[in-house]
């Protein structure tokens, strides 16, 4: 076979070898800084869970579980976060990912515009609870979810993303490989896996427009559904092998512009979980690299939000796509999807938490700053993204005066993450935002995150 026809077979396969990739992945293959990432990754996505109790969507989910699933003893089955209720593993992982994606303080992966922790682990956990298995068990599953579901959205790309919610449509492949991990599932039974998984994804931003709940039901179906392919594909049933690649497969009917490369890209040596980043600000992360060089200026020239006229955020197209359409939220969580509420927030009170949204979005004051607030579409800024999220800004004061402010990592990126001591403070004010946790269950949980490998079991977290 000629080169030509060696790539042709070799793109044919791609599906395949991602495939067997995450079925034939062993604990010890995975390097001991991205084990470590991966702890601080689940204490990352255990508070956002917490912090999710309550969310009206989230509950209403929550009561249709209640309704539909088996309500089980204690100690057994799984978990389910914010009731502390044990069901069955699909049940507990479709609530605990509708949780953990409501205040939007989950992780993103910027390279592919996708939320890993939120699809990833809430079908881990469940399953490993309700399977008895180790804490190695666990994370090699997580590391197997991530690595897959971060190469689908790569190759799926900025196009798809402008409808489609990636971690909708991703994610339903990634919870896929993540269950298949711990079901023990061969080469052949996760490529089936994937291919349930892929002809069930689904997600659409129109709901941004509404103000609707919908970004809570992308993330709890494309948990649920990923554990549904992976348990359907150990009992024998069949999936499109060429999910992916293929001719009336996802890139086929989901994006123009596919990047085939992607799904294999340097697999075991490349590990895109560690390129993961924390969410500071408790919005969009379209909106933080702005948010980051405004509070940059600020603090720089000691302005205060009164002294600033006006604000152009130099921005790539994918968050006009995403937060144009948000021009007057009434929800909180329709604006966190503000590019002008969540820079009124940060320059009214230096951080946009989910105390700043839960108390102050509809402040007068604070849509006063929004209005004074647009976006405008960067050259430079757009061709870096998706790998780089840079943040510009123009501000101009009441008295005339103007500053450019620039960010070239925003906080929580892998370059200038967040520390574990930072990582222990927000879990903390994350689970007593909501009354998710006490106190002193958060630092059982921080204890636990930093000792998932000595586990031998994963039993009940709280």
């Amino acid at each position: 076979m000629n080169a030509a026809g060696k790539d042709k077979a070799s793109a044919n396969e791609s599906s395949a070898t991602l495939a067997r990739f995450a079925a034939e992945l062993k604990f010890e293959d995975i390097p001991a800084p991205v084990l470590r990432r991966a702890e601080d990754l689940f204490l990352d996505w255990l508070a956002s869970a917490l912090a999710g109790k309550g969310g009206r969507p989230v509950e209403v989910i929550e009561r249709f579980a209640l309704a539909m699933g088996p309500v089980l003893a204690n100690d057994s089955g799984a978990e389910v976060l914010i009731s502390r209720r044990a069901t069955s593993a699909y049940f507990a992982a479709m609530v605990n990912a509708a949780a953990s994606h409501y205040v939007e303080q989950d992780d993103v992966h910027n390279g592919s515009v996708f939320h890993p922790a939120t699809v990833v682990f809430p079908p881990a956990l469940a399953l490993a609870q309700s399977l008895g298995k180790s804490g190695k068990d666990f994370l090699l599953a997580v590391v197997a979810g991530y690595e897959v579901g971060i190469r689908v959205g790569e190759f799926l790309g900025r196009s798809h993303y402008r409808i489609f919610h990636t971690t909708g449509t991703a994610g339903t492949l990634a919870a896929a490989a993540a269950a298949g991990s711990l079901l023990g599932l061969n080469a052949e039974q996760m490529l089936h896996a994937f291919g349930s998984a892929g002809t069930q994804a689904a997600g659409l931003w129109e709901f941004l427009r509404d103000a609707a709940d919908s970004k809570q039901l992308h993330t709890a179906r494309a948990a649920g559904n990923g554990l549904t392919a992976a348990w359907l594909a150990k009992e024998g049933f069949t999936g499109a092998r060429r999910i992916l690649e293929g001719a009336q497969g996802m890139a086929a009917g989901m994006s123009p512009d596919p990047q085939l490369a992607q799904l294999t890209d340097r697999l075991g040596s490349r590990w895109a979980l560690a390129e993961t980043s924390f969410k500071f600000h408790a919005s969009c992360r379209h909106t933080h690299p702005a948010a980051d060089a405004l509070l940059q200026v600020m603090q720089t020239q000691g302005l205060h939000a009164d002294d600033i006229a006006k604000v152009v955020c130099h921005v790539h197209n994918a968050a006009i796509d995403v937060l144009g359409p948000v021009v007057d939220p009434r929800t909180v969580h329709q604006a966190k999807f503000s590019m002008g509420t969540v820079l009124a927030l940060v320059a009214r009170f230096g951080f946009a938490g989910l105390t700043e949204f839960d108390r102050h979005f509809k402040d007068e004051a604070t849509a006063d700053f929004c209005r004074r607030v647009s976006m405008a579409l960067d050259e430079e800024v757009d061709t870096a993204y998706p790998l780089r999220w840079i943040g510009k800004v123009t501000v101009t004061t009441t008295d005339g005066r103007t500053f450019h402010g620039r960010v070239d990592e925003p906080k929580g990126d892998p370059g200038n993450t967040l520390s574990r001591a930072e990582l222990e403070d927000k879990a903390r004010r994350l689970a007593a935002f909501s009354g998710g946790a006490s106190a002193l269950e958060v630092t059982c949980l921080i204890q636990l995150a930093w000792t998932l490998t000595e586990q031998k079991t994963i039993g009940r977290l709280l």
